[in-house]
């Protein structure tokens, strides 16, 4: 309706005012708690490198400025550093003989001069370089020109990596069978790239995060691969090493075994049954459909020459209906057929991998004390001393304002918390009523302040009715997101709670308190009511002395009490893994750089009234205004 309609009935700044006090709970309802994130094209984060160990050779000089660090994070040790201008053609050889110190030799001149041509990554060839020239250039994998145990081990154990969700093909073994001590050289460069890949991928993922899913960061940067080859050098027991660098989380070894009961299975699926019309049982004129034997096989019916939905057919489905609490009456539509046909051998094959390759994101070390939230599954658990103590419903963001996959640390409760609205929310819901109404917030009890640069801020006092409750659970990060109490209390009675702008609601948030306090600042003895006590109109920061680590995970495939679990995939991140892990090629190597998304804050003019544009084209699908 046109709001000019109503001139002559009530004024423009009363109309304005009544439809801000409208969107309020309406914002409330969709999530107006949190900073809201748009997705800009990618940028890829080019690393920077050293010269190359042949353009070390022609300086003279004995020290070099550090190298940059690359946009992955990495920074040489301290150890690689030392390596950094010297040269390494001229660094002592073991004392070997025969076919051994010709290998050395020749080892020493490729990682010298072609070292590049065999780890394309500058950490791995920094790590070969150090490894090698440390042990004298001694071979790792043969002695006498012969194939260690270990290697022969090595080899066996990657043939076998296809168990864990990888591809055996990844990490082909050399031919340890010629006689040539150059050959025998490449071969052990070779090898030992082909073992760092698999650390590499068993660790920390065959994807780099954030080529799957925009909003992600999680602290785990991989294992060290200087660290890695010493551990492999000193195996006694080379498959137990090898599989101590896969994830070593109870959920990824309880997909392992799912894993492998999914691709063991012998007998057939169950009848998988078509879409169509909907079918309806008519006692007077019984409907035909072509689907209707099918049902009758997939329910465990007798056969029927003929095709006509009956009442035996009818009352199969109602008790199948009740089972999968679907409200459908008897009636065959999509719901119940997808419910029937389940998810294929084949999908949940890629499922339970794709969340075996998430795993491998997430830090090897959860914390004694930590906090797991589930996305998909819509559920907080408490760890104290490693065991699950409790459980809650949370309400995470909707399929267009995403919760971020991450890790951070908790390092305080605000009780009675101020909502400073998000810099999103202000350029989407509020800026554009603004310009109508300047003292419409205001009659709201919302507070508009306009700061020096001329950009808005706008938040809402401690009470009963703020957006983020009683309580909101602080871990800064660049996402802008928390955990907090909510007044919609009816969410969470529902399955699925996708409902928020990013941030996490929690169901029971004073238990939670509770749990959390007497974690982070243990002989403080808390309980709910000692901060129900609190609540009242003046804030208060419970600083952390102990931080926990909240780890915000996106789990489609859990095992749970014995059983394997499959959910629906809200923001397609599945989708999104399983298409990327099966990439190949120079596709697939380009999959694990990482790339940079742009800051998802709204820039200043964004947030001033000139910067306003007055329609709808100043928005893009997730809300928040683009310039």
């Amino acid at each position: 309706m046109n709001p000019g309609s109503h001139f002559g009935l009530v004024s423009r700044g009363l109309f304005v005012g009544a439809a801000l006090f409208a969107l309020v709970p309406a914002a409330l309802a969709q999530g107006s708690d949190d900073a809201v994130k748009s997705i800009p094209e990618p940028v890829v984060a080019t690393p920077t490198g050293l010269e190359s160990p042949a353009q070390q050779l022609q300086t003279q000089q004995t020290t070099a400025p550090a190298p940059s660090a690359p946009a992955d994070g990495y920074v040489p040790s301290d150890e690689t550093k030392k390596l950094t201008g010297k040269k390494l053609i001229e660094a002592p050889l073991a004392h070997l003989s025969g076919l051994d110190a010709a290998i050395a030799e020749k080892l020493r001149e490729l990682i010298a001069n072609r070292g590049d041509r065999f780890a394309s990554r500058k950490e791995e060839r920094d790590a070969i370089e150090v490894f090698f020239r440390d042990r004298g250039f001694k071979p790792l994998w043969t002695e006498n020109g012969k194939a260690k145990a270990n290697t022969a081990a090595t080899a066996e154990f990657l043939k076998k990596v296809g168990e864990d969700g990888l591809d055996p093909a990844d990490y082909p073994a050399p031919d340890f069978s010629v006689s040539e001590a150059d050959k025998l050289a490449e071969a052990e460069l070779a090898y030992t790239v082909e073992v760092l890949d698999f650390i590499r991928h068993a660790s920390s993922g065959r994807i780099h995060p954030s080529r799957t899913f925009r909003d992600t960061e999680y602290k785990h940067d991989g294992l060290d691969p200087l660290d890695s080859l010493k551990k492999v050098a000193a195996s006694t027991n080379i498959s137990e090493t090898l599989a101590g660098f896969h994830p070593q989380h109870e959920q990824y070894k309880l997909l392992k075994a799912e894993l492998a009961k999914a691709r063991q299975k012998q007998e057939a699926e169950p009848v998988r049954i078509p879409h169509g019309q909907l079918i309806r049982f008519n006692p007077k004129k019984p409907q035909e459909d072509a689907r209707v034997p099918l049902l009758r096989q997939r329910l465990g019916l007798p056969a029927k020459d003929d095709k006509f939905y009956d009442k035996e057919l009818m009352e199969a489905v109602i008790a199948f209906q009740k089972t999968a609490k679907i409200t459908a009456g008897g009636t065959v539509g999509p719901q119940t057929v997808d419910t029937m046909n389940g998810v294929s051998r084949d999908r949940t094959e890629d499922i339970i991998i794709a969340n075996m390759e998430r795993w491998r994101w997430v830090p090897r070390d959860l914390g004694n004390n930590h906090v797991i939230t589930s996305i998909p599954g819509f559920y907080l658990r408490v760890y104290r001393d490693r065991q699950e103590v409790w459980e809650t419903r949370v309400v995470v963001g909707m399929p267009n304002k995403i919760t971020p996959i991450t890790t951070q640390e908790m390092s305080f409760i605000t009780v009675n918390p101020t909502w400073n609205v998000p810099p999103s929310i202000i350029a989407r819901d509020y800026i554009p009523a603004l310009r109508q109404d300047p003292e419409a917030m205001k009659r709201m009890g919302m507070r508009v302040e306009t700061r020096k640069d001329g950009t808005l801020h706008i938040s809402q006092p401690p009470g009963d009715a703020n957006a983020l409750g009683r309580l909101r659970f602080n871990f800064p990060n660049k996402f802008l997101v928390y955990q907090h109490d909510t007044p919609l209390r009816q969410l969470f009675a529902h399955e699925a709670r996708a409902y928020s702008a990013g941030c996490v609601r929690v169901q029971d948030p004073l238990k939670y308190a509770e749990l959390l306090l007497n974690m982070a600042r243990p002989g403080e003895d808390w309980t709910q009511e000692k901060v129900r006590k609190m609540y009242g109109g003046q804030e208060h920061k419970l600083d952390f002395k102990n931080l926990i680590p909240i780890h915000i995970i996106y789990n489609t495939a859990e095992v749970r009490d014995g059983k394997l679990i499959i959910r629906k995939d809200i923001y397609n991140v599945d989708a999104a893994t399983i298409r990327n892990l099966k990439a190949t090629g120079n596709e697939r190597r380009q999959l694990e750089v990482a790339i940079r998304h742009p800051d998802p804050t709204p820039g200043r003019q964004a947030l001033t009234l000139e910067g306003y544009h007055g329609d709808s084209r100043g928005f893009d699908l997730f809300g928040i205004f683009r310039r």
